[in-house]
């Protein structure tokens, strides 16, 4: 308790952070910071107390910090126009591990920012920006993976030695007199009503031999002691203890005698009640200050200026896992992996090009759900699946997004609601539908709803970005090659053998060929394709090898042969590099464009890309453990993406897809392969040519 003639006792501020702070902190650490922990200027705001029982805090809200296009608190590019929200400047050090947190130097750290305070008095920042006397401090850790931060908070304080007397100290209706009162109420209210002055904390209170009051700058005091008036040194006080005034006067008092040699001051601590002056609660008092020892004013002494928990030798922390909605919680957390991956490996990663990007999956099985996983866990959040089957109870073990309990159910939906269970947010829809095959000809009672199908498909390729090809035989994959051939779409093959992969993607379209894509590495290996290459020399498509048409791959087999019997670990291995490719693919400046590349002798490409090299086929064996990467042209006779094919298919559209699916001889015809077939056997009659299809087909259990 302050007596007359007593040590000058000063009520120490305290803190209050927002949660909406944190959450833009942690959008800034991840999205802008990374590991950069350079101090970060903030804003924290305060006002005058406004209760008679109650203090008010600094507070730190999520305008405190800087904005995404910033350097500066978003709060700073706008006047100062609240009235409850008076801005002072504060530094955020925001550490990257926890050992770090606990190792700052406290009393280094103080000051550092008191020695900022005692410059700005020296140079004169003071008297054009006097908030700055009330700098503020603020370290912590987020640890980001718990959604948990710690963090401490200082304000700098400058100490006087010897410290200050308090001669007197009473309320501001027993100091003033009635008119003099009513004169410096209102010419606070005026004050704090002004768009020019409401975020001004420190103020010269002149009263004139009429009781007259008026509240001006501080920089003002040099001309208004030579008005023979009387002065007070105001300030906003966030005390509401009718003994002690606030915190602000101790910086205070250090500046007004370092600045201006002053040993008796009077102060006035400004307090409101429902908006508006109050001398009741407000407080009015003399100090003496005497002549300081030594020349360093600003030594601190142990742990002042820090807040009561860091006095009481606590820590704060605030966990937002608890108290968020956890489907909010899931969307903030989803994409924690790719974003710390832009920290220090892939600074280049386009995680909104990822999250916009809408893929189709062909096939809801083995590949499929492995696929759909996998480009959840790389931020894609427009999912599409495509099956006719049901979840069947050997499925589960296998085929990662079903349990026993969606057994009987259609795949294509059970894998869209597994995905939203897993991600909430993710956009994951099921399509139960039928692919038109060739080789599987229909009766004429059958034919609309086959065109049906296949309009339906062609919708599907056509609003989405990116189709993998994941069906379970050779020939429902020719019908959505075709189609996004001709919609030029960016298309990832997968298919599996008993122990071995393919993962390929296709090339451009031929009637898409906008961008000619340049050919660095083929030229080595030859064309690997069958016929002459076209002239912009495309990438070929998963038929571009064909020497025959797609035929019906499950008729008159055993079971093991409609099935591919395939070792459990080469679906997730496939599935992986399927994706892999594709991002590969959006993040190339070319994109589907980009020419193909292998892997060199010591394991790298020609691609200088962060993400490395982009191939055109991947082929794996698990026997061997071995990989390698392949390239193919596209075929002037492929029965898939030909020119001749995707025109003929634009020109004549469903009777086009018809003659296919019911004539197997037909796309033969059209391409030319039936003539191909007759030259070679002129020259090899015994080639069997259904056993080097038998020998190469790869496709999903």
């Amino acid at each position: 308790m302050n007596k007359s003639g007593s040590k000058l006792e000063i009520a120490p501020l305290q803190s209050l952070i927002d949660e909406g702070f944190w959450h833009k902190l942690t959008n800034l650490k991840l999205n802008h910071w990374g590991l950069d922990d350079s101090p970060v200027s903030l804003t924290g705001f305060f006002a005058p107390c406004s209760h008679p029982k109650l203090s008010n805090q600094l507070t730190l809200l999520s305008e405190s910090l800087p904005s995404e296009s910033s350097e500066l608190p978003s709060s700073t590019s706008s006047s100062h126009t609240n009235r409850n929200k008076c801005p002072v400047p504060g530094t955020l050090y925001n550490l990257n591990t926890m050992e770090s947190f606990n190792d700052v130097d406290e009393q280094q750290l103080l000051k550092e920012e008191a020695e900022k305070i005692w410059a700005d008095i020296h140079n004169g920042n003071i008297e054009t920006d006097c908030a700055r006397l009330l700098r503020f401090v603020v370290i912590s850790f987020a640890d980001l993976k718990k959604w948990e931060f710690y963090y401490r908070v200082a304000f700098p304080t400058l100490v006087l030695h010897p410290p200050a007397t308090l001669v007197d100290l009473k309320p501001a209706s027993e100091w003033f007199t009635v008119e003099e009162a009513k004169f410096v109420s209102t010419a606070c209210n005026e004050w704090r009503n002004s768009t020019s002055t409401t975020g001004v904390p420190f103020f010269l209170v002149t009263i004139d031999s009429e009781s007259r009051a008026t509240l001006r700058d501080l920089s003002e005091w040099e001309s208004c002691r030579l008005e023979n008036h009387k002065i007070l040194f105001g300030f906003y006080d966030p005390c509401h203890s009718p003994k002690h005034p606030g915190w602000p006067l101790c910086n205070l008092l250090a500046f007004l005698h370092s600045r201006w040699s002053l040993e008796t001051v009077n102060f006035f601590c400004y307090r409101e009640s429902r908006g508006f002056a109050d001398m009741k609660l407000s407080l009015v008092g003399e100090a003496q200050i005497s002549s300081q020892d030594g020349t360093d004013k600003n030594h601190l002494p142990q742990d002042f200026g820090w807040d009561l928990y860091k006095r009481q030798k606590k820590t704060r922390s605030i966990n937002l896992a608890t108290s968020m909605d956890p489907t909010r919680l899931a969307e903030s957390a989803a994409d924690l992996n790719l974003k710390l991956m832009r920290w220090r490996a892939l600074p280049s990663l386009d995680i909104a090009l990822l999250s916009s990007t809408k893929c189709l999956l062909i096939g809801a099985g083995t590949l499929g759900c492995q696929v759909a996983r996998t480009l959840m866990a790389w931020g894609v959040r427009n999912i599409t699946l495509l099956d006719n089957g049901k979840v069947a109870i050997s499925n589960p073990l296998r085929q990662s997004l079903y349990t026993l309990t969606d057994c009987g159910q259609d795949k294509a939906v059970a894998a869209a609601n597994s995905l939203k269970s897993i991600y909430p947010s993710v956009d994951a829809k099921g399509v139960v539908m039928s692919i038109p095959m060739p080789g599987h000809p229909v009766s004429i009672q059958e034919e609309k709803k086959i065109i049906d199908d296949c309009r339906q498909l062609q919708d599907l390729v056509n609003s989405h970005d990116v189709v993998f090809l994941l069906t379970d035989t050779r020939e429902s994959r020719w019908l959505p090659t075709l189609l996004c051939a001709t919609a030029n779409k960016i298309t990832i093959n997968a298919a599996l053998g008993f122990e071995s992969f393919l993962v390929m993607r296709h090339g451009y379209g031929p009637l898409g060929s906008s961008v000619e894509a340049p050919d660095v590495l083929s030229s080595n290996l030859g064309n690997l394709s069958i016929g002459d290459k076209d002239g912009a020399q495309r990438l070929g498509c998963y038929f571009c090898n064909d020497v025959v048409a797609p035929v019906d791959s499950t008729a008159n087999r055993t079971l093991d042969q409609q099935c591919t019997v395939t070792r459990p670990g080469v679906a997730p291995i496939a599935s992986a590099l399927a994706v892999e490719l594709l991002v590969g693919i959006l993040h190339h400046p070319l994109g589907m464009y980009a020419p193909a590349e292998i892997a060199g002798s010591n394991g790298s490409g020609s691609s200088e890309t962060p993400l490395g090299i982009l191939p055109h086929q991947i082929r794996g064996s698990i026997s061997q453990f071995t990989q390698m990467t392949l390239i193919g042209h596209a075929s002037n006779s492929c029965t898939a993406c030909s020119k001749i094919v995707v025109s003929e298919f634009e020109k004549n559209g469903m009777d086009f897809i018809m003659k296919a699916i019911n004539h197997p001889t037909y796309l033969e015809d059209l391409t030319g392969l039936t003539e191909l077939q007759k030259s070679a056997n002129l020259f090899e009659p015994d080639w069997d040519y259904e056993d080097e299809l038998e020998d190469d087909e790869l496709v999903e259990i």
